[in-house]
């Protein structure tokens, strides 16, 4: 206890030291020496705090003027960082974050939100305990196969149609956020981005597998809890006299649209690709750099990642040409969630960039070497940050503790235990804010768009530490002490 005592008063100095040094990865900060004050991250807490208090106190203001506040936060952070250190340099930053960054990840979100949302579940099934639990656990695992954001846009509008009869489910909502957003994505590198991340820089593609009890011991309490939770609420919608609209007896169960899982394997294909195609020479340069379009200064949109773009914008094309628009009709189908996530995140991968150069220029000299201290501090900050470059400091202050066995990795060797404290941090606890996952907020946005009052941002983190932190407590005195 005293360790762990001592190393979260570590984070927490490190986080209130005023200068760190520029160092991001990939553009011309890599060679800068001057100091980035912590100044600079208020304009990323702004737009947090936006983001959590206006849907309480001023909801349709909010709705309304989202790209308003999102474009003000974002330039309280260009202009000063531009008048600090240069418009060039400016530039840089804000191009490599959105060209390398946030183009890939919205270009992901909305192929997946737009195949899924041409696929549709019709059956009698009633969405009881025993019903959600099996949609939770079937759903948790099928994101290792096609990600945590394809599993979640596949079975979000089944899992609230079949629970549309009821009064009390946002419950179900924030527990497949817990597992199918998050959680689920653990055992393959398409299961989520830092995953994918380690197994480009030499991590076995079938390594994830090895997290599978762990998986397995949270995937049996959170399934324990949640069958509670769920039966109690159930129990009071029947006894208001609610009950589910079925037509007909026995189980009778129809897939339409089926066809676009053709499509939707042709977007995890894409993602596949551009994990593996920059380890390829033709796509390498003589110094062994990414080949792609040159934009500006360093910045370059490597041939990879437009290779990924174009199979993901030509899926959802494809979809929505080959289905008829009466499935979308069915599954109450707009585009006010994945507007809604993209003008978010678009302010938030921009602000958060001052936030992720302090960890990249700290996070080695945090003293920390022990696999809880990974678990909670890749976990913490992946909470609020991009888990991706999260798992990617943690795992490079891993190859450099010189261990003599475990992972061979291009960033040095890095133990098994330490790897997968790092890996489970990453992928589990995205789930404890609305914005440490990509399908988080896309979830409670579809949720909202079909009556279910979700959590607010705040209400929602006080979910994750009543059920989440404490199973994170356990993990920590199971697997990683």
């Amino acid at each position: 206890m005293k360790k762990f005592v001592a190393f979260c008063s570590g984070l927490i100095a490190m986080l209130a030291a005023s200068p760190v040094i520029a160092l991001a990865e990939g553009t011309a900060a890599e060679a800068a020496t001057e100091t980035v004050p912590i100044w600079l991250c208020i304009p990323f807490a702004g737009l947090l705090l936006c983001i959590a208090i206006f849907p309480l106190v001023k909801p349709l203001w909010w709705e309304e003027h989202q790209p308003l506040v999102v474009a003000m936060w974002a330039l309280l952070f260009i202009i000063p960082f531009a008048v600090t250190y240069g418009a060039g340099m400016a530039t840089e930053t804000v191009l490599e974050c959105l060209l390398n960054d946030y183009l890939t990840f919205i270009v992901l979100l909305f192929g997946l939100f737009c195949v899924a949302g041409n696929i549709t579940m019709e059956g009698d099934f009633a969405g009881s305990p025993r019903v959600n639990v099996c949609l939770l656990a079937m759903g948790t695992l099928l994101a290792s196969c096609i990600g945590t954001t394809g599993a979640s846009m596949l079975l979000v509008r089944p899992v609230i149609k079949m629970n549309s009869w009821r009064r009390h489910k946002s419950h179900i909502m924030v527990f497949f956020i817990f597992m199918v957003s998050n959680m689920g994505g653990c055992l393959t590198p398409i299961g989520d981005p830092p995953l994918l991340m380690g197994f480009m820089r030499g991590v076995p593609f079938f390594w994830s597998l090895h997290l599978f009890p762990i998986l397995l011991f949270n995937m049996v309490i959170l399934l324990f809890v949640f069958y509670h939770l769920d039966m109690r609420a159930y129990r009071k919608d029947i006894a208001r006299g609610r009950k589910p609209d079925i037509s007909k007896p026995g189980t009778e169960f129809c897939l339409e649209g089926v066809h676009n899982l053709i499509f939707l394997v042709m977007i995890v294909a894409g993602v596949i690709l551009s994990g593996t195609l920059p380890k390829m020479p033709m796509f390498q340069d003589a110094a062994g750099n990414v080949r792609g379009i040159h934009v500006f200064g360093e910045v370059t949109l490597g041939y990879p990642s437009i290779i990924e773009i174009i199979i993901i914008l030509l899926a959802a094309y494809l979809s929505f040409k080959t289905t008829d628009k009466e499935i979308r009709r069915k599954n109450h189908f707009t585009w006010g969630a994945i507007k809604e996530v993209a003008v978010l995140f678009i302010g938030i991968f921009i602000t958060m960039q001052p936030a992720l150069m302090l960890l990249k220029a700290h996070g080695a000299s945090l003293g920390i070497t022990e696999p809880y201290q990974m678990f909670w501090a890749t976990g913490a900050l992946s909470s609020f940050l991009d888990n991706t470059p999260t798992y990617l400091v943690f795992l490079t202050t891993a190859g450099t503790l010189g261990y003599q066995s475990g992972i061979a990795t291009t960033l040095g060797t890095v133990s098994i235990p330490t790897l997968t404290a790092i890996s489970c941090g990453a992928v589990f606890m995205g789930a404890n804010t609305y914005i440490g996952n990509a399908p988080n907020f896309m979830v409670k946005s579809i949720s909202d768009e079909n009556g279910i009052r979700m959590p607010s941002f705040f209400g929602y983190i006080l979910w994750s530490l009543l059920f989440l932190v404490p199973v994170f407590l356990i993990d920590t005195l199971v697997f990683f002490l």
